[in-house]
């Protein structure tokens, strides 16, 4: 390819393009499809609000240049491309003027030797034509609508539509075969909870709000509002702002919200000092709870974040004086009385069949796993009584054959660090016996302990143990930091955003953004006065493009995994304490218990995409096992 093509080749084309075009052909069929598809084209149409003079500029053709390459001992192969360069005045030829051709019987011009004089091999750019160029604002449109039409010729109809919710992302190698014990948290990993609980928590917290902290009645009149906040998002304590920011510590512009009310960016820009970064003593600490700020990091916080941003809101538009301190330690407070006086645990027992999702997915992975000789432990927060009436639900009455060791109320994170509190057994009806322990058995049903007690009692360590748990810090970061332990998140939220990522709009939208961008970046030595017009212009599209992909996950906030270009706080953390992650532990189905899950080799900023080995996982259709195609 000539060095021109190497220059404009688009950056932002979608992977999924390359996925549908790497099943038909050869990497190096790709390549030359590709190239034949950027440098062959020749007219373009400008959008309908462009100027006069780029609908004018419509009509002009390429000059055709001709790229030598050295082919050894001084023969040359010429190549006819698009334009060379990104100077108007060496690539674009005045309306009415074809490209010159060489007609029948006229001389033909002596080939030269490639490069300059006295240097071989290198590439030369000859350009034959003696037109005036044509005014910047026409120029740059043009190549603006040039790139358009290649993003829409280069994306097939339903590219992204195989990506696969049901696949298992890997940060990092792990192979199954190694791997010996497999441990479990229970709420939203063994247990996946349907959005109605999330309804009751937000309910049951408000009246605790209301009643117990004697907060105004008004606050009554907020109903919980559904997928109004997502899940990683930061909350100023001291502003009362709640928002999204990235792996740099940057807040996403956009995403701040005071209340139910967003909050403009040149108003944050001036709460944090002129910048939209967050310093690193503010942010939260390793487990998200920071002095002045909180990551919150699990599903149950989602009832939380809502009553927040309601109870703000109320004070607000009121015109209440009131302490964003106090406001958060108290609903924080009203939140843990739901779960401390037992009220979810009530609820979802009462009512296993609306509560609990996908019970018999549950039952598969565990009779999978043990009828390969694999060992299986519990260790959760809940209590016995709520864990066991869930199991029996979803797994039978003798679910606790399934698992080696079963241990509640484990009290996680201390569980993993602290090496104080001793293990206690509890018999058959959940009481207390005072026994010391001196192993942990099959069948019986432990409380407390912790983990320096457990590793000596059971010798399981390293990498031979893959646990699972949907908390990146409760369940995960010690385990993977400080023990060796394999780590596999549970994320139910990549089925959604999955979906979104499948739609065709998504993928224009996207593949537009990331081309517009790459052209603003090759083109902006342009900084006269007609090109800064034209560039503003593209800024205030690819703003347009950003908010409108944002909006496709979540309005508010848009997707957990990505601000505008950079990861999410949320999606850096997943990649530094998670091994692998899924959308549900039944996931493993679709592998075999031998599989090795490789982490896409994707180029960094300084690499080359030269191999095809960065296609995501995802995109490659895994075939569901004989027990998943029975479930579903």
């Amino acid at each position: 390819m000539c060095q021109a093509a190497e220059a404009a080749v688009l950056p932002g084309v979608c992977v999924c393009v390359c996925v549908q075009l790497v099943n038909k052909m050869s990497l190096k069929t790709v390549g030359t499809a590709l190239s034949r598809t950027l440098w062959t084209r020749g007219s373009s149409t400008p959008p309908p609000h462009a100027p006069p003079a780029v609908l004018r500029a419509n009509t002009v053709n390429r000059l055709s240049s001709t790229c030598r390459e050295s082919a050894g001992g001084g023969n040359t192969t010429e190549q006819s491309c698009g334009s060379c360069s990104d100077r108007p005045g060496d690539d674009v030829q005045s309306s009415g003027e074809p490209p010159h051709r060489s007609q029948p019987g006229e001389k033909k011009r002596a080939k030269e030797p490639a490069g300059a004089p006295g240097v071989t091999g290198a590439r030369r750019r000859l350009f034959t034509s003696t037109k005036a160029p044509v005014d910047q604002r026409s120029y740059l449109w043009s190549r603006y609508n040039d790139t358009k039409r290649l993003v829409h010729d280069l994306i097939p109809p339903g590219a992204c539509n195989s990506l696969n919710s049901n696949t298992i992302y890997a940060n990092n190698e792990v192979n199954l075969a190694e791997v010996d014990i497999y441990g479990f948290d229970y709420d939203y990993t063994l247990a996946l909870y349907s959005d109605a609980l999330n309804t009751m928590i937000y309910n049951t917290a408000r009246t605790f709000l209301i009643e117990h902290f004697k907060y105004p009645e008004g606050i009554s009149k907020y109903d919980y509002i559904p997928n109004f906040t997502a899940r990683g998002l930061h909350y100023d304590i001291q502003k009362g702002l709640l928002m999204k920011i990235d792996a740099f510590h940057y807040i996403e512009p956009g995403t701040v919200y005071r209340g139910l009310s967003p909050v403009p960016d040149e108003e944050v820009i001036e709460l944090y000092g002129g910048t939209f970064h967050v310093p690193l003593q503010q942010d939260s600490g390793f487990y998200g709870k920071g002095p002045k700020v909180k990551q919150f990091m699990d599903i149950f916080s989602i009832p939380e974040m809502t009553l927040l941003a309601a109870a703000n809101d109320f004070f607000i538009t009121n015109d209440i004086e009131y302490d964003p301190v106090h406001l958060f330690k108290d609903v924080s407070e009203a939140i843990g009385m739901v779960h401390l006086k037992g009220y979810m645990y009530k609820w979802v027992m009462e009512d296993l069949d609306k509560f609990i999702l996908r019970g018999e997915e549950t039952d598969a992975v565990l009779h999978r796993l043990v009828s390969q000789g694999k060992k299986l432990f519990l260790i959760t927060n809940s209590p016995f009584s709520f864990v066991d009436k869930g199991m029996t639900h979803m797994v039978g009455k003798n679910w606790r054959d399934f698992f080696d060791v079963v241990i509640v109320q484990a009290d996680k994170p201390h569980f993993f660090t602290d090496c104080i509190k001793p293990f206690r057994r509890l018999d058959g009806n959940g009481d207390l016996r005072w026994e010391k322990i001196n192993s942990l058995d099959k069948g019986q049903i432990y409380k407390q302990g912790n983990l320096f007690d457990f590793l000596r009692l059971t010798g399981w360590r390293g990498s031979k143990v893959l646990y699972f748990g949907d908390h990146l810090y409760s369940d995960l970061a010690d385990l993977m930091l400080r023990h060796g332990w394999r780590t596999a998140a549970i994320v139910p939220e990549l089925e959604q955003e999955t979906k979104v990522a499948c739609t065709n709009r998504y993928a224009l939208n996207l593949t537009w953004l990331q081309a517009l961008t790459g052209l603003m970046e090759r083109l902006q030595t342009h900084r006269d006065s007609e090109s800064k017009l034209v560039f503003q212009e593209w800024q205030n599209e690819r703003e347009e493009l950003r908010v409108m992909t944002k909006n496709l996950f979540n309005p508010q906030f848009g997707s957990i995994f990505r601000t505008c270009h950079n990861p999410t706080y949320f999606s850096r953390r997943l990649c530094r304490f998670s091994d692998v992650y899924m959308a549900s532990l039944s996931c493993l189905l679709n592998y075999d218990l031998n599989y090795t899950f490789y982490p896409r080799r994707t180029p960094l900023q300084h690499e080359a995409p030269l191999w095809m080995d960065q296609l995501c996982t995802g995109c490659m259709k895994t075939p569901y096992m004989e027990e998943m195609s029975h479930i579903r």
